[in-house]
């Protein structure tokens, strides 16, 4: 089980909102590069970017940060990111910055071609998010719904040849209110690429609930406001989950 500590840029500095509303963030640091290492040297094994101002852009806002973070640690470990990635340069410009997985979110759903070209052209790269509540499908930074039923898609894109997914409730991310288990149980079920859990991760009980139903295909969980307000002590959780799932 990995523990994915998010950073979450917005103006170029590190934050986290409350259920996706940029009018409602709080600030956790100014050098996103630093914030890396200190999750690195905590442990982690991965780290999780998200472009806040580039999901509703539509295009790369933060990309400084970003090659800070990558030029800090992204030759020690894998680095993933979303938000504002619309187009296959914008793809290929990040993985030769150094990045390893880019997660395209809106635009599978907007554009499912697009996801077909980019898995086609950077197959093992890419990672698609999908963002719901209710079991919908919600775009554009959060503020539309879809009719679109989260399994469904997923079984969509597994065809096209994503690594995973990334699936987050929306109703719940930044509350610290829980992990919906069931139902990132239930997608996991329904595919055999990997599933990473996320949205509202609240302490160490949400780790050892997830440890319990890795073997359903749960890969990991992004680790979010629980870390940087304390109530979950990143090191000594990811060392739980090693002892709980035989690491």
């Amino acid at each position: 089980m990995l523990l994915i500590p998010a950073i979450d840029l917005k103006d170029g500095k590190c934050v986290r909102l409350k259920q996706g509303d940029m009018n409602d963030s709080t600030t956790f640091g100014d050098d996103p590069a630093a914030i890396a290492r200190r999750w690195v040297n905590a442990g982690a094994r991965r780290l999780h970017l998200v472009d806040l101002n580039g999901a509703f852009a539509g295009k790369p806002v933060n990309e400084p940060a970003i090659k800070a973070i990558l030029a800090e640690v992204g030759d020690e470990i894998p680095v993933q990111l979303g938000g504002g990635i619309r187009d296959l340069d914008t793809i290929e410009r990040y993985l030769d910055d150094g990045l390893s997985f880019v997660i395209i979110g809106t635009a599978a759903v907007k554009s499912p071609g697009f996801l077909k070209d980019a898995c086609s052209a950077f197959g093992g790269h890419i990672i698609v998010g999908l963002d719901a509540k209710d079991g919908k499908v919600a775009t554009d930074g959060w503020s539309k719904l879809t009719g679109h039923e989260v399994v469904d898609l997923a079984q969509k894109f597994e065809d096209y040849g994503v690594e995973g997914v990334i699936y987050t409730d929306i109703g719940r991310d930044g509350m610290l209110s829980g992990i919906n288990i069931d139902a990132t149980v239930k997608l996991a079920q329904s595919l055999s690429i990997p599933v990473i859990a996320s949205g509202g991760l609240g302490g160490i009980a949400d780790i050892e609930k997830l440890c319990a139903v890795a073997h359903e295909g749960i890969e990991g969980v992004i680790c979010g406001r629980a870390i940087y307000t304390g109530d979950l002590d990143f090191a000594g959780a990811q060392k739980r989950a090693d002892e709980l799932n035989g690491a």
